[in-house]
């Protein structure tokens, strides 16, 4: 690596899989990821590909199989949670479980790396969980209990809490799986605002496929033969998208930069 090169994450002949019993999965093997801060990545790939196995590992939730991961130029392996939590923030889609938190509450959670034992908020913490508030005009949601919300709510409540917790780094796993148009657009300009307005790095695993090519500075895709990363623009010029589905459905139109249906 150039000395004059920083990046946020970066990978070194990464394979990610999982083991049960004495069996051991190979998802993807040898990746070799370089992100700078500041970029929306998208990761894009079919059903099943390994997607949210990737951001699992990337994140610390489950083990590599083998190679690095280092996080800022730190090894995560070496990274403590605590310290981890106040480097990245994760969103996934999995409902919350019962409880009676309003959510104020739950986006006021997102400090916990960086309060005390007994989770006293300073002027600080709450300044921050106020900016999350606003940047994700949720303010009005506050004293509503979490279960009270819609899926595009809660999602948005999710993201404010991800925000509160102020790291770097924002990784979501299909934010918009259980959401309509409106708020999925509303979500994907959301996270495009947050990594230009304060040059968070936002990595998110997602479907919309279209959507991702409008707005991600740079893709990651997961096919079953290799995994492409680069910026957008270059990929799609160098026709790497055609390598993303393997249908006689849809094809990849590159002058209009998005996949459409295949006329017979």
């Amino acid at each position: 690596m150039n000395s004059t090169e920083k990046y946020i994450i970066r990978t070194s002949n990464l394979s990610i899989g999982y083991t049960s019993k004495n069996e051991t999965t190979t998802i993807a093997s040898n990746l070799n990821i370089q992100l700078k801060a500041g970029n929306m990545v998208g990761l894009l790939g079919k059903n099943g590909i390994g997607k949210s196995t990737l951001l699992r590992t990337l994140t610390k939730v489950q083990p590599a199989l083998s190679g690095d991961i280092f996080i800022d130029e730190n090894n995560i392996n070496k990274v403590g949670n605590n310290q981890l939590a106040k480097t990245l923030s994760l969103v996934l889609t999995e409902r919350l479980p019962d409880s009676s938190l309003t959510v104020f509450e739950l986006v006021a959670l997102g400090r916990q790396p960086f309060t005390n034992w007994i989770g006293y908020l300073t002027t600080n913490d709450l300044e921050i969980i106020q900016l999350a508030f606003e940047k994700t005009n949720t303010k009005h949601l506050m004293q509503s209990k979490c279960y009270e919300l819609s899926d595009g709510q809660l999602q948005k409540v999710l993201i404010a809490r991800a925000l509160a917790q102020n790291t770097p780094i924002i990784v979501l796993d299909e934010p918009t799986a259980h959401l309509d148009l409106h708020h999925t657009v509303n979500t994907f300009s959301l996270l495009k605002n947050l990594a230009k307005e304060f040059n968070k790095t936002i990595i998110i695993s997602t479907h919309e496929t279209n959507l991702t090519l409008q707005l991600a500075d740079e893709l990651w895709l997961m096919t079953p033969q290799n995994f492409i990363c680069g910026k957008t623009n270059d990929l799609i010029e160098n026709n790497n998208l055609e390598q993303l589905f393997d249908s006689d459905l849809i094809k990849f139109n590159k002058s209009l930069k998005q996949f459409t249906i295949k006329h017979s």
